[in-house]
């Protein structure tokens, strides 16, 4: 049996369980995100791990934090495989914005001691193994888990997410110039600067006559025309948005590799992303790359969008995540990892 342990349930973490049903037996465990819970929650979640211990085989978490370092320490202790999907916070370190498992002590050791002690980390992007981030130069150059944790030993497999194009699909009319982005928990000042809202709230302003929908935290207010805020959607009403948009941003100042960025693809979105991360490779030359934090390079992007063959973008971008990213890739490597 498969014990799957995430700290929340998120749309990353239903795919997985979805790729594991049929072939796995599967149990999965959600800890907490809330750090005033966690004296609660280890005393829960050791419970339960102990519970279940005679019959698991192995542990696949998502992420590395508070809530690997018990899975962690049963696996050294009882022999069990312990699996960690590194997705970008465990990796990154941005203490301007205050982005990242390091920016904080104990979260921070947490983070390492379990990097450290399981078996195999597995990564969704190389730019998290190990980086030279250019992209804002107030943070540190030196990212991802090979400069952060110097001295690390465990194997490392790098898993890119995989994509559904059966349900993520390109077959509506775009609206000409909508952009669309997803970013969830922005009404948090932190959380809005990762995601690189304040660039696009810049860009609002300078291009009245475009269309901007901000999906993913309905207490986000802005006070623009042309700025449309959503709250977290299902996947259904996601996709009728991304069918009709014609662009989507993600001008994150951080990023593993981002769901939402090829399910947008995948729709016909023309990508326009910055120099972070997985996102270069994704967009490749389907869109265009912001390669620093500064608003005259997306203004200049901007501008020189109706010279563009869009609609020659719009179907390589579909194509490329059809081709290098789909569902039945990952769940092949991530069904053979498990299968050692």
């Amino acid at each position: 049996m498969i014990v799957y342990i995430s700290s929340i349930n998120t749309a990353f973490v239903s795919r997985d369980l979805e790729m594991l049903k049929g072939v796995h037996k599967t149990v999965h465990l959600t800890f907490t995100d809330k750090p005033f819970l966690l004296p609660f929650f280890f005393l829960i979640q050791f419970a339960q791990l102990l519970f279940l211990l005679p019959f698991t085989s192995k542990y696949l978490c998502f992420f590395s934090g508070y809530h690997t370092l018990i899975p962690v320490v049963l696996g050294k202790t009882f022999g069990k495989k312990v699996i960690i999907q590194c997705g970008g916070t465990d990796a990154m370190h941005l203490p301007h914005i205050n982005y990242g498992n390091y920016r904080k002590k104990w979260l921070k050791l947490a983070t390492i001691f379990s990097f450290k002690h399981c078996s195999l980390i597995v990564p969704v992007s190389e730019a998290l193994v190990k980086s030279n981030y250019t992209y804002d130069p107030v943070a540190p150059s030196s990212q991802g888990l090979l400069n952060l944790i110097p001295n690390l030993k465990t194997e490392i497999t790098v898993i890119h997410n995989g994509f559904d194009s059966g349900f993520w699909k390109d077959e509506t009319e775009k609206k000409p110039f909508t952009f669309v982005t997803v970013a969830t928990g922005i009404s948090k000042e932190n959380r809005a600067l990762v995601k690189g809202i304040d660039l696009l709230i810049a860009s609002a302003k300078k291009f009245e006559d475009f269309t901007f929908i901000i999906i993913g935290d309905g207490k986000f207010k802005v006070d623009l025309a042309n700025v449309e805020v959503k709250p977290t959607l299902n996947q259904v009403e996601i996709k009728r948005i991304f069918q009709y948009s014609q662009f989507y941003l993600q001008l994150s100042s951080s990023e593993g590799f981002p769901n939402a960025l090829a399910e947008a693809m995948l729709c016909g979105c023309i990508p326009i992303g910055t120099k972070v991360g997985e996102i270069p490779n994704i967009i490749a030359d389907t869109g265009f790359i912001v390669e620093k934090k500064e608003i005259n390079l997306l203004i200049e992007i901007f501008e020189g969008l109706s010279d563009k063959n869009l609609q020659g973008l719009r179907k390589k971008a579909s194509k490329r995540i059809k081709t290098l990213f789909s569902y039945e890739h990952r769940k092949d490597k991530l069904l053979r990892i498990l299968a050692v």
